[in-house]
């Protein structure tokens, strides 16, 4: 038997062993330090998660009770399940909540449908040849995502109120003679809403597309180069099925999502006009407890919320881990 294998015999025998300067060590699993450190640096960071994500789920306990501001958590009557029982209760109350249901669900879909744009954004901007042209673009397209949805309805207001630019313009050409209402109206709301979302969110969605594009073998493109293919040929059978895994796990996690549009563009855009379709589900809740003073109640619903999406999430998991075979969460 050789010296070599005599050493690799003596190592599997007494497991996680090294020799160094003549001297053998035994490693029994202990952590090394570089790994403590790297441990360290991510605490603070769990520490955030846990009072931003964990800590406020506290507050579900208000679902519970009578809630008053003035009298304080402590000096609130015990309900118990009362604000539960009132959602299915009552007729009215059913009938406003199927409504915000339905109003979430098809802006969810509308964005689910449109959410192949920024795909494709990514995938044509990035056979730009000119870098210039290319970096102006995608900043241009990138820079409304970081503009306040206050800002975008001003924006909106002073382009398409009844006396804004395009109704004037339209007026001056004799074109029109009564202002068209185009936000004093829940007609085609839902696409609107979902149109405003794309102009805001298609370039800052089209980054993570052109980060996982740098990544993609640029071999590929060669071979197919050699072989005659063009570019829209490259694009379609190299560019785009390369992206196919990443779209399917943010597709996933959007359907995971579908109960979270978010208020605050839903909020300012709201009006006596369209607030019956415009009114989301984290529009409602917003409305019941701070319009409607009912915090317990806008609680109840928020948990209800919360435990419906962790559903989702949990359900899009077994889906993408038995279609994929690897799963998101």
């Amino acid at each position: 038997m050789t010296v070599q294998a005599a050493m690799v015999q003596e190592v599997t025998a007494a497991g996680i062993e090294s020799t160094t300067g003549g001297k053998r060590t035994r490693r029994r699993g202990k952590p090394s330090r570089k790994s403590i450190g790297m441990f360290l640096c991510i605490v603070p960071f769990l520490v955030l998660v846990f009072l931003f994500s964990y800590f406020p789920l506290y507050g579900w306990i208000y679902s519970l009770f009578d809630y008053k501001p003035a009298l304080g958590l402590s000096g609130s009557e015990f309900v118990g399940l009362q604000w539960f029982r009132m959602l299915v209760s009552s007729p009215t109350q059913l009938a406003e909540i199927l409504q915000v249901l339905v109003n979430t669900l098809a802006i969810s879909f509308l964005g689910i449908a449109t959410s192949i744009l920024p795909l494709a954004f990514a995938v044509f901007l990035n056979e730009v040849r000119t870098p210039w042209f290319r970096n102006a673009v995608q900043t241009l397209t990138t820079l409304p995502n970081f503009i306040s949805w206050v800002l975008v309805y001003m924006i909106a207001f002073s382009l398409f109120s009844s006396t804004g630019l395009v109704n004037s313009v339209l007026n001056d050409w004799g074109l029109i003679s009564t202002p068209i209402k185009f936000l004093d109206t829940d007609q085609h709301i839902w696409l609107t809403m979902t149109l405003w979302s794309i102009w805001k969110g298609l370039g800052w969605g089209a980054i993570i597309y052109l980060a996982a594009i740098s990544g993609i073998d640029q071999s590929l493109y060669e071979s197919a180069r050699i072989d005659g293919a063009g570019r829209f040929q490259t694009m379609w059978y190299i560019t785009i099925p390369q992206l196919m895994p990443t779209y399917l796990v943010l597709l996933l996690l959007s359907v995971a999502n579908l109960l979270n549009n978010g208020m605050e563009q839903y909020f300012v855009f709201q009006n006596a006009f369209n607030k019956e379709h415009i009114q989301v589900l984290d529009l409602y809740v917003y409305n019941i407890g701070i319009t409607g003073n009912s915090l317990s109640m806008a609680t109840a619903i928020g948990m209800l919320k919360s435990v419906i999406s962790v559903i989702l999430l949990f359900t899009v998991n077994a889906i993408a881990k038995r279609v994929r075979g690897t799963s998101i969460v």
